[in-house]
């Protein structure tokens, strides 16, 4: 038996109901819509969220602070985390995540001083910060920005 020639068993699948064929169907003239109203005419109904004139929740709860939707989230590593590379390795976003040190790289990879860094490593992030540059300079390493 191939995909092409499966079937779904008998009684698996049912046919559409087809509104508005005949008052002989059971869902002729208002298609099972009702009378009147709203919802019964074309484009009826109210938009998402809405509570029939009450005011909505996302009105009702306060809100608080403020939200940048250009905001630039990095992936944030510790020079400890660098020691399972071997000396002069490069460093680069792509072998951390293949490595596991992070999940994934977001808007890029950010280098932190946390810890100790015991090996010469030239590493390529998107951001350094002042220490970790420094470490790594104070072992005869590279910090590049990419």
């Amino acid at each position: 038996m191939k995909l092409n020639e499966m079937k779904a068993p008998c009684g698996a699948t049912r046919e559409a109901k087809r509104k508005g064929r005949g008052h002989g169907t059971g869902l002729g003239k208002t298609a099972g819509r009702g009378m009147k109203g709203q919802n019964s005419r074309s484009g009826g109904g109210v938009r998402l969220g809405f509570e029939g004139g009450q005011m909505p929740l996302y009105r009702r709860i306060p809100k608080r602070g403020f939200n940048n939707i250009w905001r630039k989230e990095y992936s944030v590593i510790n020079l400890a985390d660098l020691n399972r590379f071997d000396d002069d390795a490069v460093v680069t976003p792509e072998l951390l995540l293949e490595s596991g040190v992070i999940s994934k790289i977001n808007c890029g990879v950010k280098v932190l001083g946390g810890g100790e860094l015991e090996k010469k490593l030239t590493v390529k992030a998107h951001k350094f910060s002042k220490t970790a540059a420094e470490k790594i300079a104070s072992l005869g390493g590279k910090a590049e920005v990419m």
